[in-house]
């Protein structure tokens, strides 16, 4: 008999999906897609896990209603990642686009992460 497949951690109406890579703009991304978890937009999901075709982690992003992919350049792994899973983010946003400029410095600037949180709310309410 085949096992169940269950949801690994849970499923949220706002799945978020965000990039980490070696670079600020990506440990922003990171950084924010924790924030808006804290402050219950959405539920921060594994992006790694979409690319390894983790099943429970699969059928976390199948149960939520929007997924919203934040990458760190225009590089957009995390979109990229998505996509080649099948899925297709509602929202789609880079930290590099919001004025933010990428550089291997990963002592982030608390200024930037606010500048970068506080962007992505406004651009999530206007939807």
């Amino acid at each position: 008999m085949a096992e169940e497949v269950k949801c690994a951690c849970g499923t949220a109406n706002v799945g978020i999906f965000a990039c980490s890579g070696g670079s600020n703009v990506g440990q922003i991304a990171n950084k924010v897609a924790i924030e808006l978890t804290k402050q219950e937009v959405g539920k921060m999901m594994c992006t790694v896990g979409i690319g390894g075709r983790i099943k429970g982690l699969m059928k976390s992003a199948e149960g939520s209603e929007r997924l919203i992919a934040i990458d760190g350049c225009p590089l957009n792994c995390t979109k990229e990642t998505l996509e080649l899973a099948g899925f297709t983010p509602n929202r789609h946003i880079v930290i590099s686009e919001l004025g933010i400029k990428k550089s291997k410095d990963l002592d982030l600037k608390d200024e930037e992460v606010k500048e970068a949180l506080d962007k992505i709310k406004e651009i999530l309410q206007s939807d």
